[in-house]
C-alpha cells in the first residue's frame, strides 16, 4: 500500500507539473493582450498561423501520444489492439458531438452561437468554447502521466518521456489559444486586465483534470487504451470541427495549412525524442 501510495503521490507531481505548465503557456498567450492592439490585420494573420500549428500539434499527439500507447497497452493486456482503439476513438468523437450540441459556446469571429439556446452573454460563450476542448488535452495529458507511474521499467520510462513531450506540445499551442481568448473578449468590452484574467482561466481545466484522471487512475487502470483512445477522438474532433477551418478563413488560407505542417512535425519529433 505504500509503495502504490508513492506511486499515486509521484504522478499527481508529474501531472500538476506537466499540466501546470500547458496552464503557465496558456496564461503567457493570453497576456498578448496587455500589449497589442485589439483587432490589427497583422493579429488575424497570425492567428490563422497558430490555429494551423495546434492542429498539427493535436493531430500528431493523438498518433504517437495517445493511439499508440493504447494499441500498445491493449496488446499488453492481452486485447485486440484496435477494438480499444477505434472504439475509444469514436467514444471519444461522439462525447465531443454531443458536448458541442449541448454546452452553449460561441467561436471567435463568430455571429451566431451554438449549442442549446442559452441566455449566457456573448464573453461567456466565447470563453466555453475553448474550455470545451481543453478538457481532452488535460486528461491527456494526466493519463500518461499515470501510466507512466503504473509501468515499472524501460516501458515507464518511455510513457514518463511521452507524458512530458505531450505537455510540451500542448504548452506550446496553449500560448496563441490562450491569445485567442483574450483578445476577443477585449474586442468585446473587456479591461485589458479582465480579459488577461479570463484568457488565462479558460486553460485551468487542464490542471483540474490532468489531476483528477491521476486520482482515479486506480480503477481506470483496466480501461486506460479505452481512454487513451477517447482523448485522442476527442482531440481530433476538435482540430477537423474548429482549428482548421478557423485556420483557413480569410486571405493567405496557405499559411494555416503550413501552420498545421509545422506544429506536426515539431510535436512528432518531440514524441519521437522524449518517448
Amino acid at each position: 500500500m505504500g509503495m502504490l501510495d508513492a506511486s499515486m503521490l509521484q504522478a499527481l507531481s508529474w501531472a500538476a507539473l506537466g499540466c501546470g505548465f500547458t496552464w503557465l503557456m496558456t496564461t503567457v498567450g493570453a497576456a498578448v493582450v496587455l500589449f497589442t492592439r485589439s483587432g490589427a490585420k497583422e493579429g488575424a494573420l497570425a492567428n490563422r498561423i497558430f490555429l494551423g500549428f495546434a492542429a498539427g500539434v493535436m493531430i500528431a499527439a493523438s498518433v504517437w501520444s495517445l493511439l499508440n500507447p493504447a494499441i500498445e497497452q491493449a496488446e499488453e493486456l492481452g486485447q485486440i489492439g484496435w477494438i480499444p482503439a477505434a472504439g475509444g476513438f469514436l467514444l471519444g468523437v461522439a462525447f465531443l458531438i454531443a458536448l458541442d450540441t449541448l454546452l452553449p459556446h460561441l467561436h471567435a469571429d463568430a455571429q451566431d452561437p451554438e449549442g442549446m439556446p442559452s441566455s449566457w452573454k456573448r464573453t461567456t460563450l466565447l470563453v466555453s468554447a475553448v474550455t470545451l476542448h481543453n478538457i481532452p488535452e488535460g486528461m491527456s495529458v494526466g493519463l500518461l502521466f499515470a501510466m507512466a507511474s503504473q509501468t515499472p521499467g524501460a516501458a515507464g520510462e518511455a510513457y514518463l518521456g511521452m507524458a512530458f513531450a505531450l505537455a510540451l506540445g500542448i504548452g506550446l499551442q496553449n500560448a496563441p489559444e490562450g491569445a485567442a481568448v483574450s483578445l476577443p473578449l477585449r474586442r468585446e468590452g473587456f479591461s485589458r486586465a479582465k480579459a488577461f484574467a479570463v484568457g488565462s482561466l479558460s486553460g485551468i481545466v487542464e490542471p483540474i483534470f490532468g489531476v483528477l484522471v491521476v486520482l482515479a487512475s486506480g480503477w481506470i487502470a483496466p480501461y486506460m487504451p479505452w481512454l487513451l483512445s477517447f482523448a485522442a477522438g476527442a482531440m481530433i474532433y476538435v482540430v477537423v470541427e474548429e482549428l482548421i477551418p478557423e485556420a483557413h478563413l480569410g486571405e493567405h488560407s496557405n499559411v494555416g495549412t503550413l501552420g498545421v505542417i509545422v506544429g506536426f512535425v515539431v510535436m512528432m519529433v518531440l514524441d519521437v525524442a522524449l518517448g
